[in-house]
């Protein structure tokens, strides 16, 4: 092939070096100012459907991504329950806490409490109708409160017993206390078994926020540290998750770029021999990884955790690029350009003159290898999750920046005086070792097929993980703890919850009236135990009216209540300030939300409901029957069938489910993906090629080593999941490369043993930087390395096994290996 050397590098390299520093620093600025998260919304989808949409809000930013659980174990139940109060106590004035809860409210805010109770309790009881304020239902209160005031309760009840006799304000406790707290002990919440004292935190952050999150725990420690006490606190629940995750993250990127870049320079080191040159190597990896997190910066305003420890397996491909430069203008096979000049100029020429021959014979297939890869990851760009598109774009980025330094700046940054070591030596015996080997192909599928025939024959379960919690870096000991201490608080299971849409907020609590007996009936034939309703803390407007409508106006009350009274200890004249209270209470203003701001009531309704411009949803929670029965979901869902009526929409939510089906959706996707980049190589390749051979020779290999990693997987009982198929993308990118010069190597005029020996060091150097990944107890990160590892090995020897062999170039350096300089 005839490919038209380029002029020597002058002005226009250091034009490229100018314009490459200019892009390191604008790199630099943008990173500085990048957000890194780790959340795994990044990788929920960009259009939800309802399920999925309740999902994505409850992890950026609903109450679930933002509540803390915290027990304290140790001592004595009082100690716990002082303990407990003390700390409720310092967190109450933390503004980083929008609610502390464990049993115990401090006066100010229980009298609060009690003065919103009492003035709406006629809007707020569900106890109030027509019938409760007849002649009949009067004396059945007056009688229920003659026998309450007979009980131990009595004493409590009897203030106010000239102003609500019908025990409105007790009843309404009541309902609100439906909700099954925990039981208490010295004043403070006790676990179940009665071994802790238990709270409840709301944090003020949204749920994504994890530095704010990592903050309110950090706190949470500094206050119970601060009490001095031998008691000993446990903290769980979705902050905690994201906090830890976040930190696991960043310490396995850390750990793990830290043993694929000490791998990396050792097989840097021993190939080149030269500090410098090693340091020369690594600047396109370098700049590779710069440009790839600006560019996902860029596009989506963040940067995910993953995508940084994908990028560590960016310096396995990145740093090839160099190395074929380094070791295949290293080669002897021209003489008389200037090598033994002593001279700067001539120097310069015999280093330019290697570059021109390198260009004309590798760059070709170098760029048509970088291509592939970037018509590969192409296609995770147009993925609807935006974790999977961060991928696409970094990897895009930086293999394009990597491979462009490669080529243009390199060449002018290498010193005329810096040495290459001539690997020729390497290179023929591993061409030895593929001479002999290829005798054996027949061999070698034979024994590819017997691997995979063996894995379909062994695998115990399905080949893909149909699970979104195969993503999760939450270890499951974490989720263990988490749903003890759950169950222990009786908390309702964050897994089920019945789910109201409506344009506005009063929609949607009408909404939840509605689901309500219907959840009453579930509850009493307990396939469900209970249920939280914001409509409980704050009625519909509507209700509201209603119960204003079935208070008597205070003639038609008097004369009631002396009907009521009479035969009873009540006296009708000291009844007077309940008239006069039921009479205001029909024409007060209603209850609105804006009324229960910073009441327990308004906390109750912000947990429950969120809502944004012509868009609402409440969510109500539903408890498990008990600690060893699940909630019966079909029954739930049947039920709730017939309840979409009117302005809001009643739906039955398995978050679960919801996960699962979008995880499907996500698997699906990412299959489809995988397929069109895998699509657009081949059409690349054969566009490039131009020989069906010739793309089978260079396709098969790499076909053979994807499918060969599925049966090892499969083998050791692992299940694919969406990073594996990204992983399995990765391979064909990664071995195009291989392929490429293997079925190339005849027409680069280049020898044999060059060849072999830098890809032999360039897949050294991938397996470096991905291999090490399979040691990362991060699922998402674990799954690249045990898929693009083994792969990167296995496209490299079958590349080699099934290529071609061409006629041997002689060598007319037969003098023995040593240092070449570059110059």
């Amino acid at each position: 092939m005839n490919v038209r050397a380029p002029r020597p590098p002058g002005r226009p390299g250091q034009v490229a070096v100018t314009l490459w520093a200019l892009l390191l620093l604008a790199c630099v600025f943008v990173v500085s100012r990048t957000t890194f998260t780790t959340d795994l919304s990044a990788f929920l989808p960009r259009n939800p459907n309802t399920e999925q949409r309740v999902l994505v809000d409850q992890l950026k930013n609903g109450a679930l991504s933002r509540t803390l659980l915290v027990g304290l174990s140790g001592g004595t139940a009082e100690q716990r329950a002082q303990a407990s109060i003390a700390l409720a106590s310092a967190l109450r004035t933390d503004p980083a806490f929008e609610s502390v809860v464990n049993g115990a409210l401090d006066p100010e805010q229980r009298e609060h409490d009690a003065a919103l109770l009492f003035r709406y309790r006629y809007l707020l009881s569900p106890d109030v109708n027509a019938d409760r304020f007849s002649v009949a239902g009067l004396r059945a209160a007056l009688n229920d409160t003659l026998d309450l005031l007979s009980s131990p309760a009595g004493l409590s009840l009897k203030p106010l017993v000239n102003r609500d006799p019908t025990g409105e304000t007790l009843h309404l406790a009541d309902q609100l206390d439906a909700g099954g707290h925990p039981p208490i002990q010295y004043g403070a919440w006790s676990s179940k078994d009665g071994q802790r004292a238990m709270l409840v935190l709301t944090t003020a952050a949204s749920g994504s926020d994890t530095d704010a999150q990592e903050h309110a725990i950090a706190t949470v420690r500094d206050r119970f540290a601060a009490l001095h006490t031998p008691l000993a606190i446990e903290i769980t629940g979705s902050p905690k998750f994201a906090v830890d995750s976040r930190a696991t993250i960043k310490h396995e990127v850390t750990r793990l770029s830290l043993v694929s870049a000490v791998l990396i320079v050792v097989i840097l080191l021993f190939a080149f021999r030269s500090a410098p040159m090693l340091g020369l190597g690594l600047l396109p990896v370098l700049t590779g990884a710069l440009v790839g997190v600006a560019a996902v910066s860029l596009a989506f305003g963040s940067v995910h955790g993953i995508t940084l420890g994908f990028g560590t397996t960016l310096i396995g491909e990145a740093v090839d690029y160099s190395i074929y430069l380094f070791i295949q203008s290293s080669d002897r096979t021209r003489r008389g350009t200037g090598l033994g000049s002593d001279d700067r100029a001539g120097r310069r020429a015999a280093r330019d003159a290697r570059v021109r021959r390198w260009v004309a014979r590798a760059w070709p297939t170098v760029r048509l290898g970088m291509l592939t890869s970037v018509c590969g990851f192409s296609a995770l760009t147009l993925s609807s999750f935006p974790g999977l598109a961060q991928l696409g774009v970094y990897s895009i980025a930086g293999l394009v920046a990597a491979a462009t330094v490669t080529r243009w700046v390199l060449p002018v940054l290498t010193p005329l005086t810096l040495t290459v070591r001539d690997m020729s030596a390497v290179g023929a015996r591993l061409m030895r070792v593929a001479d002999a080997a290829r005798r054996h192909r027949v061999l070698a599928l034979v024994l590819i097929a017997a691997w995979i025939a063996a894995a379909w024959l062994t695998h115990p379960r399905a080949w893909l993980n149909d699970e979104l919690s195969a993503l999760s870096p939450v270890p499951p000991q974490a989720i263990a703890e988490d749903q003890a201490l759950r169950a222990q608080i009786g908390a309702p299971d964050a897994r089920y919850m019945v789910v109201v849409s409506a344009p506005t907020l009063d929609a949607v609590l009408e909404g939840a009236e509605r689901a309500a007996p219907v959840l009453d009936r579930l509850s009493a034939s307990h396939a469900i135990g209970g249920y939280e309703s914001p409509a409980r803390y704050l009625p519909s407007e509507a209700t509201q009216r209603q119960r204003q409508e079935s208070l008597p106006p205070a003639a038609e009350l008097r004369a009631r209540l002396a009907q009521a009274a009479d035969g009873t200890p009540f006296d009708p004249q000291a009844l007077e300030p309940f008239i006069a209270d039921v009479d205001s209470a029909r024409t007060q203003p209603l209850l609105t939300a804006s009324w229960l701001r910073g009441s327990s009531l308004g906390l109750g309704v912000r947990a429950m409901t969120d809502c944004s411009p012509g868009r609402c949803h409440a969510l109500l929670p539903l408890r498990a029957p008990s600690a060893s029965v699940e909630i019966d979901a079909n029954a739930v869902r049947a039920a709730l069938a017939g309840v979409d009526d009117g302005p809001a929409r009643v739906s039955f939510v398995d978050l679960k489910q919801a996960s699962d089906s979008m995880y499907d959706r996500y698997m699906r996707e990412a299959l489809r993906l995988a397929l069109a980049g895998l699509a657009v190589i081949v059409a690349l390749l054969a566009l490039a090629l131009r020989s069906l051979t010739r793309l089978v020779r260079v396709l098969g290999p790499l076909l053979a080593a994807v499918v060969t990693v599925v049966a090892g997987l499969g083998i050791a009982g692992v299940s694919l999941t969406l990073l594996h198929v990204v992983g399995l993308l990765l391979i064909v990118a990664v071995g195009s490369n291989y392929a490429l010069f293997f079925a190339r190597h005849a027409e680069q005029d280049m020898p044999e043993a060059i060849t072999y020996a830098s890809l032999a060091v360039a897949n050294l150097t991938t397996v470096a930087g991905f291999g090490v990944l399979a040691l990362s107890s991060v699922p998402l990160l674990k799954a690249f390395g045990e898929t693009v590892g083994p792969g990167a090995i296995l496209a490299l020897c079958l590349s080699a096994l099934f290529s071609r062999h061409a006629p041997r170039r002689p060598d007319p350096s037969p003098e023995p290996a040593r240092e070449a300089p570059l110059s």
